[in-house]
């Protein structure tokens, strides 16, 4: 029960920064290339979201890509512990699923209280993950 709940919080993170779940995962095993790859591509996610010209998470590719790291992440995770993935990446992609679209609402929030968007991606940032090392922990 645990792993699905776990699973379902990778998703969620994954849903507000894609490359959250996987590089977190890889920090809780794999090799230390890994661990750099997976890490430096989170790290370019988190600065190119910033970016003006940065596509809207609810378009298919990218939110299909949201959905497909998370199960990853979470397919990695079960395996890690021993456990078949199938459970675990479909509540991973739930979670994605619901993770992308609150991430979106939470952007449309501060940008409609004439909130900076750069605190507030910083806080989405922050909660993403939060979230994702929180659920890969061992």
């Amino acid at each position: 029960m645990w792993l699905i709940a776990r699973s379902a919080l990778l998703g969620v993170a994954a849903g507000g920064r894609s490359l959250s779940a996987p590089a977190a995962v890889a920090f809780g095993s794999g090799s230390r290339a890994w661990q750099v790859a997976t890490t430096a591509a989170a790290a370019g996610e988190f600065v190119l979201d910033k970016l003006p010209n940065a596509p809207s998470r609810l378009a298919a590719a990218p939110l299909a890509g949201r959905l497909l790291f998370a199960g990853v992440a979470a397919t990695f995770l079960a395996r890690r512990e021993g456990r078949n993935p199938v459970a675990p990446a479909l509540a991973a992609a739930a979670g994605a699923a619901a993770g992308t679209y609150a991430g979106a609402r939470w952007r449309a929030y501060a940008a409609n209280r004439h909130w900076a968007a750069l605190p507030a991606a910083l806080a989405e940032d922050a909660v993403t993950w939060t979230l994702a090392t929180t659920a890969a922990r061992r």
